[in-house]
């Protein structure tokens, strides 16, 4: 009996362990659980609720990004040609494919909106590395100058051409910022090699 009880306790004592290192560290290749670590750790009051609250908050962003579906896989086309001018020098930044975004973003929708305008989707990369530097493709990003929204329309209200929701709707903003870049330079890889040489476009 005195081996049995002695191989319980050391089970039990394993068991209790390992359960608060998966409680603590969760399971293999996860970040530890803050609530449980400072849990583990003996912090309370204040810090404890900061902590549970960012838990929570990193759960909820979490389970929404799981929300999102594919309404329809989009169409990658062959990488298009670089204009050449007369004497043999591309007109165009190099075209680089990337991958295409989630369809209910900001960047999904543009995607989409590309062809609409003439665009390969492949245009799509150059569009990402200017939008995402002057906005972070934030709706409501807005500058000193007064540059407002995903394109950084100066001003703003330029954008109202594209719809009377031009400060709330990434759709009308991206619609807008597309046909400002077609008509002024002739696709986003234009635009990017302005952007490069410039820091503005």
């Amino acid at each position: 009996m005195g081996v049995f009880l002695a191989t319980a306790v050391i089970a039990t004592v394993t068991v209790c362990t390992a359960g608060f290192f998966v409680i603590v560290y969760g399971p293999a290749g996860h970040a530890p659980d803050p609530l449980a670590v400072a849990l583990a750790q003996g912090v309370t009051g204040k810090t404890a609720v900061l902590l549970e609250h960012e838990r929570q908050r990193i759960i909820l962003e979490d389970a929404d990004s799981r929300k999102f579906t594919l309404a329809s896989a989009p169409t990658i086309t062959s990488t298009p040609a670089a204009a050449v001018t007369s004497n043999n020098t591309s007109t165009s930044a190099p075209i680089v494919p990337s991958a295409p975004p989630n369809p209910a973003s900001a960047q999904g929708i543009a995607y989409k909106m590309l062809p609409s305008f003439g665009f390969s989707t492949n245009q799509y990369g150059c569009l990402n590395d200017i939008w995402s530097r002057e906005s972070g493709w934030r709706y409501n990003a807005e500058n000193a100058s007064g540059a407002y929204g995903i394109p950084q329309a100066l001003p703003g209200s330029k954008m109202a051409s594209a719809g009377s929701d031009w400060q709330t709707n990434p759709a009308t903003q991206i619609k807008w910022g597309l046909g400002y870049i077609k008509g002024t330079y002739g696709t986003p890889c234009d635009a990017w090699s302005f952007w490069e040489a410039h820091g503005w476009y």
